[in-house]
């Protein structure tokens, strides 16, 4: 299957599920090429930005995954990789 890039933006809204996304993240950790996160203190909130290299299924994993978790919302995208 063909490899694409792409990239998930996670805003954390409640700190509930932190524990349960970090290990999703870990286990998804073969396809990640990079993480950033920063942290809204003022509006105790926090946002994690991965970048990604892997096939549609490995994405779509790590992107479903994330967004079953409460208190996390979850966008991404995916640009084919030539």
């Amino acid at each position: 299957m063909e490899e694409r890039i792409g990239s998930i933006l996670i805003i954390v809204d409640k700190k509930d599920e932190v524990m349960k996304l970090n290990q999703i993240i870990s286990d998804h950790s073969q396809i990640i090429i990079g993480r950033q996160g920063i942290q809204l203190k003022e509006k105790g909130k926090s946002i994690i930005s991965l970048v990604l290299e892997g096939t549609t299924d490995q994405l779509g994993s790590l992107s479903g995954q994330l967004g079953m978790l409460k208190g996390i919302q979850v966008k991404s995208m995916v640009l084919k990789s030539n």
